[in-house]
């Protein structure tokens, strides 16, 4: 099935069912007292929702504006400390005056589906606390991007406007898929040193052991290992090794979500594994191949395929090597955006710099800045390196 057709699908199952899932145990506000501390700095709320951690900063110097931030895909369970300072993602905006709410929730891993209704009701939790903001914006870094992406197509009305910071926007099922066909690649070259691909261990975690063992097998075979490195994009044998141990925690993780195996490489053409095409042939000839299952397809696709409906103005930062993230992977977006008739809405934006949202909290505020242009001044951003 073509990424049109799983569009088709996902919108309509948006359209039948509403999309936000209302949680009962969060309906109510705060699980517990929540924790309160009162700084020279500000206010900072903690507590939990359900099962979801959340935090809330309100600076002394509150502009009485609102900043909802999505964090990224993490393994384990988010927790914060009232005590600990903003990272720097968010900070910035607390720097500006602007409240910043956080949502730890529920799920790890590819959490769309926890994440969007139970940020939604941290936001509707604050304006009833603390009143409703004169503005809020969204933003996010990572899968904390593809929320704010998403947000801002699904429910644009509250907000003004949004930051993605190296965010994961292209659709779910072309990057995960992409992923897995890496991994795959690597079983290839590499025999025997993971677990099944499908069904992926549930219990499968990231370890040192691990680590050694991959870099181990990379350095007997300097071939195959320019080959995964020349696959996906990485500088470094370690790179390639951490790589595939977080591909395949991610893969049990979707697998668990979708009930069952949402990816398909059958007609993925593996290309530019080496400058030899013979290479590229074997590969090819010698891969294993799997097929998706299409109800868990179907999950992946609703979590999330884009509209590009973007209609409110959304700046993007990126570094330009990110090896979790590509830089090339944001054209796609950008193009959906094009076609579906908002491309004035949608910046791209990159700071040189090598690694996942490694930009500094002075680029990402001067990126903060240029979005508050576009929505005060309708000073639309310049493209490309930022200034």
């Amino acid at each position: 099935m073509r990424p049109v057709a799983l569009l088709l699908i996902s919108s309509l199952w948006l359209a039948t069912t509403g999309f936000a899932q209302h949680n009962p145990e969060t309906d109510e506000g705060p699980s517990t007292p929540p924790n309160i501390l009162k700084t020279q700095s500000g206010i900072v709320e903690t507590g939990s929702m359900g099962n979801a951690a959340y935090r809330i900063d309100v600076p002394a110097n509150w502009n009485h504006s609102l900043v909802v931030f999505y964090h990224g895909y993490s393994e384990r369970s988010f927790h914060y400390r009232s005590d600990a300072q903003l990272h720097d993602q968010a900070r910035p905006m607390f720097q500006r005056g602007f409240a910043v709410i956080q949502s730890g929730y529920s799920q790890t891993g590819w959490a769309l589906q926890a994440a969007y209704p139970e940020t939604e009701h941290l936001r509707k939790y604050f304006t009833k606390k603390y009143g409703q903001p004169k503005e809020t914006y969204v933003a996010g870094g990572s899968m904390g991007g593809a929320l704010t992406m998403m947000t801002l197509e699904l429910n644009p009305k509250p907000y003004v406007a949004g930051l993605d910071l190296c965010g994961a926007v292209e659709p779910t099922y072309e990057w995960a898929s992409r992923r897995f066909a890496w991994r795959a690649a690597f079983d290839y070259f590499f025999p025997g040193i993971f677990p099944p691909l499908v069904p992926t261990p549930q219990d499968f975690i990231e370890n040192d052991g691990l680590r050694q063992k991959i870099l181990v097998a990379l350095k007997a075979k300097p071939a195959a290992a320019a080959s995964m490195r020349d696959i996906t994009y990485e500088h470094t044998d370690l790179q390639v090794a951490n790589l595939m141990m977080y591909i395949t925690w991610q893969m049990a993780d979707f697998q668990r979500k979708a009930g069952g195996n949402p990816f398909d490489n059958r007609n993925y053409i593996y290309t530019r594994s080496s400058e030899d095409p013979h290479t590229d042939y074997a590969l090819n000839d010698g891969v294993r191949r799997y097929a998706a299952d299409d109800k868990a397809r179907k999950w992946v696709a609703t979590w999330y395929t884009p509209t590009g409906k973007l209609t409110r103005p959304m700046l993007a930062l990126h570094t330009v090597f990110d090896p979790l993230v590509p830089a090339t992977s944001m054209t796609l977006y950008g193009r959906m955006v094009e076609e579906a008739g908002f491309g004035n809405n949608y910046v791209q934006t990159y700071v040189h710099r090598e690694g996942h949202c490694t930009m500094s909290a002075d680029e990402v505020g001067r990126a903060f800045d240029q979005l508050m242009l576009w929505v005060h001044q309708k000073k639309i951003p310049q493209a490309g390196l930022l200034r």
